[in-house]
Formats: C-alpha cells, sequence, structure tokens
C-alpha cells in the first residue's frame, strides 16, 4: 500500500470539514439561536446588574435576577433563568481571584530525601503516633486498640534492636571480642555482613598485635574466609593472610595506619558504621506519649495554608476547604490569551503539561516535539529523531519523563528532567501503521500504546519489555489511558466503543457503546468515578463509571471530520474543556451542560483547534491547532470574565 492510500484510510490531516454535517450543525445552532432570542433583552437588562455587582452581596443579584426572570412564564425562561444564576454563580467566584504572579520557588521534596524521607523509620514511627493521637482525639477506641497493639509490638522489636546495638558498640570499644561474636549471631547484625567484615578483621588484627598466630589463623578461616568478597579492595584478604608471616601489622602498607587496640581503631570501627550504631538521637518509649496536642491536624493545616500562599490566583475571600484528597488552587475561567508560541512548520496534534506544569510539550506533524517554559513561553528545547507526526504526548507523574507516539508506530521514551537536553533512553517498534496514543502508569514503571492496528499494549519501560496485548476492538484506537488506581485500561476507539480492560488477565471486563460517532478522546476525573468522552457525533459525553451510563452531554462544537478532536478536565473538575473544527476552543460547566466560553478567534487559531488541556497547579489552558501554534491562556481579571464569543 503506498504511503498516500495509507495515508486515506487512515487519520489524516483534513482542512475541509464535512459540509453536509456542518451545514446540519449550523441550522441546530441557528434553531438555538431563534430559540433564545426572545430572551436577549432579559440578558441584556441583567448584564448592567451583574458587572454593577460582582463583589457586592450575589443573594442580593440572583434575587434581582430572579424578579427579572419571573415575569415570562415559559420553559425557555426558565432555562435562561437557570443559566443566567448558574453564570453569576461562577462569575463571582471568578471575580474573587486575584493573579498574583508566578508561584513563589521553593523546594520540591518528591525526590529530596536528603530534607525530607519518608521511609525513615523515627518519620515512620511519628506517622503512625500521630495517627494514634488523632483516633484517640475522635473517639475511634477499637480502631485505636488495633493500631495501638500492631504498633506496640513493632516499637518492643525497635526497643530490642536498640538494646542489641548499645551492647555491640561497649563490646567493640572495650575490645570484649567474645562478646562481640555472640552478638554477631543475633538477627540484628547477621545480616549486615559488610560490618561483620569489619570487625572481624579489627578482632584478628588485635590478635596478630599479641602475637596469638594460631587463634589469628582459626579466627581468619573461619570468620574473614567466608565474607571475602566484602573486603574494600581486591588484594586486601591477601594482606591478611600474609600477616601471619610479619612481625608487626605495620609491616604490610594496606594497614600501615592501623594505630592497634591501645590507640584510636576500635573508635574509628564504631564511627565508620555510626549510622547504624548511632543510638543518642533515638527516642525512648516514652516519646510515644509526648506527641503535641492534635499534631495532625496542624500539620494539615500548615499544608492547607502553603497551597493557599504560593498558588498563582489568591482568593479575595479566604476559602473554605471541603476535602483533603485534592491541593487547593482558586477558582478561575480562562478568558484571555496570554502567550501565542510559534515554531513548529506543520500542525500541532497534541500539548501535555510535564509534571507540575512549569513546563509545556508539544508533538506536531513536522515530526518533532517541543519543550515550553510556562512562566515566560520561552522554547526550551527541540526533540527530535522521529520520521513521522508526532499522534500523542504522555508525561510521567514525577514529570522525569515523556512518552510520544509517532505515525510510524514508534512509541519513544524521552528523559526530560534536563528540559534544555533531553535523552531518549527507549525506543518502541509499538505498532504496524501509526501509533496513536501512549499513557504513562501512575506508577511510572509501564505506558501503554494504542494504533491503527487495533491493538493495545503494555510495556515495562524499564526494560522495554512487552508485558501484555490486549485485542477486541474492531477499529483504531484512538486513545488509551490509565484508571487513577492503576488496575485498568480505558480504550477509545474508531469502532464507536470505550473499553475497560484489567490490566492483569487482559480480560475486557465492560463496553461503553452510547457514541454514534468515532471516539476521539477519553479522560477520567480524579477520583476515577467519572469518565469524559469525545467523538465525533459532535458530542462530548459524561459517564458514571459506576453503573456505566451517560449522565452528560455537551454540543456546540464541531467535531465530525478525519482528526482527533481531544477534550478534558478543566478547573477543579468542574468545567470541561475541548477543541473544535470551526477554531474555537469550548469550556462547558459540567452542572448545567452549557457552553460558559469561547476561545479564540479566526486570528488566533485557524479552522481547527485539535486538542485543549488544563493544568490546576498552573491555573492554565493550553492549546494545539492547524495554524501550528501553540497557545496559553489564562484569567486575565482587567478583562470581563465572559467573553463575547457567545453573543
Amino acid at each position: 500500500m503506498s504511503s498516500d492510500k495509507k495515508q486515506e484510510t487512515q487519520i489524516t490531516d483534513n482542512s475541509n470539514n464535512n459540509p453536509t454535517t456542518i451545514t446540519n450543525n449550523n441550522e441546530n445552532l441557528d434553531n438555538k439561536n431563534n430559540k433564545e432570542e426572545t430572551n436577549k433583552e432579559i440578558i441584556k437588562d441583567n448584564n448592567k446588574i451583574k458587572e454593577e455587582n460582582i463583589n457586592n452581596d450575589n443573594k442580593e443579584t440572583i434575587k434581582d435576577n430572579n424578579n427579572n426572570n419571573n415575569s415570562n412564564e415559559s420553559d425557555d425562561e426558565g432555562l435562561i433563568k437557570n443559566l443566567t444564576n448558574r453564570e453569576i454563580e461562577i462569575k463571582n467566584l471568578v471575580s474573587g481571584a486575584e493573579y498574583t504572579g508566578p508561584p513563589k520557588k521553593t523546594i520540591y521534596l518528591e525526590d529530596n530525601t536528603d530534607i525530607f524521607d519518608p521511609n525513615e523509620p523515627q518519620i515512620k514511627e511519628d506517622i503512625i503516633r500521630m495517627i494514634i493521637q488523632y483516633l484517640q482525639d475522635e473517639g475511634y477506641t477499637a480502631s485505636l486498640l488495633t493500631v495501638q497493639d500492631e504498633a506496640n509490638v513493632k516499637f518492643s522489636e525497635h526497643v530490642y534492636k536498640i538494646s542489641q546495638m548499645k551492647k555491640m558498640k561497649k563490646a567493640i570499644l572495650e575490645g570484649d571480642w567474645n562478646e562481640v561474636e555472640k552478638l554477631c549471631a543475633k538477627n540484628t547484625f547477621k545480616n549486615h555482613q559488610s560490618f561483620l567484615y569489619a570487625v572481624y578483621k579489627q578482632a584478628y588484627l588485635e590478635l596478630l598485635e599479641k602475637q596469638e598466630y594460631q587463634k589469628a589463623f582459626s579466627y581468619l578461616t573461619k570468620r574473614l574466609k567466608p565474607l571475602e568478597g566484602r573486603q574494600n579492595n581486591a588484594d586486601e584478604f591477601k594482606d591478611l593472610c600474609y600477616l601471619l608471616t610479619c612481625r608487626s601489622v605495620q609491616e604490610v602498607s594496606s594497614f600501615k595506619n592501623w594505630d592497634g587496640s591501645k590507640g584510636t581503631s576500635r573508635e574509628k570501627l564504631v564511627e565508620q558504621f555510626q549510622s547504624m550504631l548511632e543510638l543518642e538521637n533515638t527516642k525512648s518509649t516514652g516519646a510515644l506519649f509526648r506527641v503535641p496536642p492534635h499534631r495532625l491536624i496542624s500539620l494539615l493545616k500548615q499544608s492547607i495554608a502553603y497551597q493557599i500562599e504560593f498558588g498563582r490566583y489568591h482568593p479575595k475571600v479566604l476559602p473554605k476547604i471541603k476535602t483533603l484528597l485534592d491541593d487547593y488552587s482558586c477558582f478561575v475561567l480562562p478568558n484571555s490569551l496570554k502567550f501565542n508560541c510559534n515554531g513548529h512548520r506543520k500542525n500541532v496534534k497534541c500539548v501535555e503539561f510535564i509534571g507540575n506544569g512549569l513546563t509545556l510539550a508539544s508533538g506536531s506533524s513536522d515530526n518533532t516535539i517541543k519543550l515550553w517554559n510556562t512562566e515566560n513561553g520561552n522554547l526550551l528545547s527541540t526533540l527530535t529523531g522521529n520520521n513521522s507526526r508526532i499522534w500523542d504526548l504522555s508525561s510521567s507523574s514525577s514529570g522525569n519523563f515523556l512518552a510520544s507516539a509517532a505515525g510510524d508506530g514508534i512509541v519513544k521514551v524521552w528523559d526530560v528532567q534536563s528540559k534544555t537536553k533531553p535523552q531518549c533512553p527507549l525506543t518502541l517498534k509499538a505498532h504496524e501503521g501509526d501509533a496513536y496514543t501512549v499513557q504513562f502508569h501512575p506508577g511510572q514503571n509501564h505506558i501503554a500504546t494504542g494504533g491503527y492496528d487495533k491493538g493495545i499494549h503494555l510495556y515495562d519501560v524499564r526494560t522495554g519489555a512487552l508485558v501484555k496485548s490486549f485485542s477486541g476492538h474492531t477499529g483504531s484506537i484512538s486513545k488509551v489511558i490509565f484508571n487513577p488506581h492503576g488496575n485498568l485500561i480505558i480504550s477509545g476507539s474508531k469502532d464507536s466503543t470505550i473499553k475497560f480492560w484489567d490490566i492483569v488477565s487482559g480480560v475486557c471486563i465492560k463496553t461503553l457503546s452510547s457514541h454514534l460517532g468515532e471516539v476521539t478522546s477519553i479522560a477520567t476525573n480524579s477520583s476515577g468515578t467519572f469518565l469524559l468522552s469525545a467523538s465525533k457525533d459532535n458530542s462530548n459525553r459524561l459517564w458514571d463509571i459506576r453503573n456505566a451510563r451517560p449522565i452528560k452531554r455537551f454540543k456546540g462544537h464541531q467535531n465530525t471530520s478525519k482528526n482527533f478532536i481531544r477534550s478534558s478536565f478543566g478547573p477543579n473538575e468542574s468545567l470541561v474543556v475541548g477543541g473544535s473544527e470551526d477554531g474555537y476552543i469550548y469550556i462547558w460547566d459540567i452542572e448545567t451542560c452549557n457552553i460558559l466560553q469561547k476561545l479564540g478567534t479566526p486570528s488566533n487559531h485557524m479552522p481547527m483547534v485539535y486538542s485543549a488541556t488544563w493544568c490546576q497547579e498552573q491555573s492554565l489552558l493550553a492549546s494545539c491547532s492547524q495554524d501550528c501554534s501553540v497557545k496559553m491562556w489564562w484569567y486575565d481579571q482587567s478583562k470581563p470574565v465572559f467573553n463575547d464569543n457567545l453573543n
């Protein structure tokens, strides 16, 4: 099959929209406009009220608008009333956000165990103590006793270990090698072979110092020989054997600095393994009852205060925190273009925020990936090496790695820790034909891929090995994702279905098939309870995953031609954002399914916006288009909350 013919059968660039479908869609929009025509005067009257009362009492504003709307008894006016009230609610929320500039530079502890290591035994113990205290404060007596009993067992083991280490330290410093040998047989020490080798070597050298050669020879063969592999250098054991023929230990160059049992050799041995033998800083049993009052709640308050203080937007009125499962960020609605990033030579198919969103990646039909600084819009680097267009990108949760899927079936994993000099440690021939989609597992060690060949594959990125394949779709795979728990792969396909796959067995456990057109994208919310899908039937749908039913439908945009038009969850997961073939970015309200915002003009984006994605950490919206550009959108408080594109 020629490349041209193949391009026709696969998903291709198509700047020409489907005339019939768009005509029908425009007729629907015209009908909608006619339906709303009778309400323009009401909205016009209320606009002035809304503008004058942004920072006034919300109840009074809503009351005025309700009075105006109640004068009209038709069902259509009732819909306008609900929309207007919701618009006022959102407008007041957004107007309560004040831009304070980029977040202050702070310390990221994710990969810095020098500052905070959650695996440190003392830290783990402190966490358990705080949990026990919280259970006690809240009256969870049964749970408290269970946790306390289990914790006390571990604590008793820890106390025993401390006692053994104290005895070992004392025996070494006093040269009581018989006691040292007894202690070395205990579980506390017998698995620390490097420590045992160093201890036995000290005892052996002291026997030679006392010229007890027979005992020294026995010690060498029984104690040191089995641990020969733990020596500091390859020739050390030979030197230990040679010492049996010498008059003094210092005759051998390896031990010329050993100053004997009367010197500091024992202290140096203890110092060498100080991290294991250090006991002075270990808290006693009594510390279990010295947890500061309400310590867990105090730390949570500090965390919330940090999130509010270091956010890009500050609330003018202090917010009410209702959950600890998500980081706080001020609710905003993008209303203005912040950066227009040019550099790609062909259309841009996908955009992906990397890690915490300080870097944005874009993939293009010019076969390159570009990394952009989201603080100033500058280009950081260009990733080359692909021989075909980039269809999809996925960042690991840490932001250290970026995966790309290309039109030649190649999937690459890039190390982007250095934003200016990224490397490509892994290249996979994942699919026959285009690789349309790639997604990192929440655990970061695996990726899922899907492509034109209708197959889904799971790879281990550490080894490049294929772990499992999933088959069952009858059309190309347009998008694969993992659920937040990482136990399911969810796939959307050109066969108009969405399938859920068990990652261990490879079995398809559920199929959703309400879409009338090809599925072009899927996304889950952070809790994994809802699924958002985009389709070539000019609709985006919200599904309740628990009962596998569509509960919301978002319309008004255009998605019918041979392109991937993608959508995703927007600010605070209460909005939906997505691209469209008419050149606009659409933002829908999940509660009402109404369009709140249309971003872009013909001068901003050419006829097709392929994708829009929201970064909660940076309060930024990124989009990519057929016009070769990447754009970043933000909330500009100097401009109206709602733009004029909906009028």
